[in-house]
C-alpha cells in the first residue's frame, strides 16, 4: 500500500499534524506508510492508514524484542509505521514520538505500568451527579491527566437528575482555578453544546471515567448517532456495569476523533509524583513557606502547613488525600523502580544514623 499526497491530506481527519509529518524523515525512500491505531488487543489492532481504510495489523517481532516496558508498544491514538503485509492486513513496524500519553498503573497486584491511550488534545473526566460522585478520584484522574500533555475537562452527568448541579461544579471547581468543569444532562441535552466546541476537526478527544455514568451514552450524543453501547447506574448503589469493552477511536460528524474507554474501577497513578503537584499546588507552594527546607510537619518550629491547618486555609480531608496519594504513589515506585528504592533506602539509613548521633550527643551532654 502506498500513500499519496492526497492520502496524507487526508489524513488530517484522523489527527495527523505537523508533529508527525516532521518525522517521515525517519524512514526515507522505504515502502511503508503511516497508520493510526484505532482499536487495539494483545496481539492484533485495528488500524486506519486513510480514511476510508482500516486494516488488521500485528507488531514486528523486532519491536516487542527492542521493547522495555509497556509503554514501548501501540496503544488506541498511536501512529504507527505500517508495511503491507496482503490487501487487509499490516504489519507495524515503529511507533511515531508520542505528543500526550496517558498512563496509570496496571490493575492488579502486578507493578507496571498501562497505557491507556496517546496523543489526545483533551481528556473529558465524566462522572455522574450522584453517589458516584467523589472527589478523591477525580484528584486521581485528574493528576493522571495534568502530566499527560493533554488538556483535563471534567463533565459532571446527569444534571437533570440533581435539584442544583452548581455546588458540585463549584467543588471541583476549588481543586484548582484552570480546571474546567461542566455540568451536562444527556437526556435535555444541556451542557452538550459546550463539549462539542472541543470537538474541533482533527482534534482527538477521550473519555474516562467509571462505569455507568453516561461515557457511552455522551459518545452516542456527540455523535448523533449509536456508536457505543450503553447501559445504567443501579438505583440502590449508584454502580453501573461496564459497556464499553476495550477502547475504541471514532470519527465525530463533527471531524473529531473521540475515544471511548471502559470503565475503570480501580486508578492508581504512575509518574514521578509531578501529578500531584500540579493538583495539589496550594498545598506544594504552602509547603514552600515552611521554616525548614526538610520540614515534615509534624513537630517542627515554623510548619506552614500545621498553621494552614489550623487556621483553615487547609481543609484536613484535602490534606489527608494528599498524604494518601503520595504514600500510595511512593509505595508504587519502590516496588517497580530498583534506582528510586535504593535512593530512598539510603536516605532511610542517613536519616537512621543521624537520629542516633543525634541522641548519642544529647546523652553525653
Amino acid at each position: 500500500m502506498s500513500m499519496t499526497e492526497a492520502d496524507f491530506k487526508n489524513l488530517k481527519a484522523l489527527g495527523w499534524e505537523i508533529f508527525f509529518e516532521e518525522q517521515l524523515s525517519k524512514w526515507p525512500g522505504t515502502s511503508g506508510f503511516p497508520a493510526r491505531v484505532i482499536a487495539s488487543g494483545r496481539k492484533v489492532m485495528r488500524i486506519q492508514a486513510r480514511t476510508d481504510t482500516v486494516l488488521m495489523a500485528e507488531v514486528t517481532g523486532k519491536l516487542v524484542h527492542q521493547a522495555q516496558s509497556h509503554l514501548d508498544f501501540p496503544a488506541v491514538g498511536d501512529w504507527v509505521w505500517c508495511e503491507s503485509a496482503n490487501d487487509d492486513r499490516a504489519t507495524i513496524k515503529e511507533i511515531f514520538k508520542r505528543k500526550s500519553v496517558l498512563v496509570r498503573k496496571a490493575a492488579g497486584s502486578t507493578f507496571e505500568e498501562q497505557v491507556l491511550c496517546a496523543n489526545v488534545d483533551t481528556v473529558f473526566i465524566v462522572t455522574s451527579l450522584n453517589a458516584d460522585f467523589n472527589i478523591a478520584r477525580l484528584e486521581r484522574y485528574l493528576a493522571m491527566v495534568m502530566i499527560s500533555g493533554a488538556q483535563p475537562v471534567v463533565v459532571l452527568t446527569k444534571a437533570d437528575l440533581c435539584d442544583d448541579p452548581q455546588p458540585f461544579v463549584d467543588e471541583v471547581q476549588d481543586l484548582g482555578a484552570e480546571i474546567l468543569v461542566y455540568a451536562i444532562s444527556n437526556v435535555t441535552g444541556n451542557g452538550l453544546d459546550q463539549l462539542k466546541s472541543y470537538l474541533t476537526p482533527g482534534s482527538t478527544s477521550v473519555l474516562l471515567g467509571s462505569s455507568g455514568v453516561g461515557k457511552s451514552t455522551l459518545v452516542n450524543k456527540l455523535f448523533q448517532k449509536v456508536v457505543a453501547d450503553t447501559g445504567e447506574i443501579r438505583e440502590d448503589d449508584a454502580k453501573g456495569r461496564h459497556t464499553t469493552t476495550e477502547r475504541n477511536l471514532w470519527l465525530s460528524p463533527l471531524g473529531a476523533m473521540v475515544i471511548d474507554t471502559p470503565g475503570m474501577r480501580e486508578l492508581q497513578l504512575w509518574d514521578d509524583g509531578s501529578g500531584l503537584e500540579a493538583v495539589f499546588s496550594d498545598i506544594e507552594d504552602i509547603a514552600l513557606q515552611c521554616k525548614f527546607t526538610n520540614c515534615k510537619h509534624d513537630k517542627e518550629p515554623g510548619c506552614q502547613i500545621k498553621a494552614a491547618l489550623a487556621d483553615g486555609r487547609l481543609a484536613q480531608e484535602r490534606y489527608t488525600r494528599y498524604l494518601k496519594l503520595q504514600s500510595e504513589l511512593r509505595a508504587n515506585r519502590m516496588k517497580s523502580d530498583k534506582e528510586f528504592a535504593s535512593q530512598e533506602k539510603q536516605k532511610s539509613k542517613k536519616m537512621g544514623d543521624d537520629a542516633r548521633t543525634r541522641g548519642l550527643h544529647k546523652r553525653r551532654t
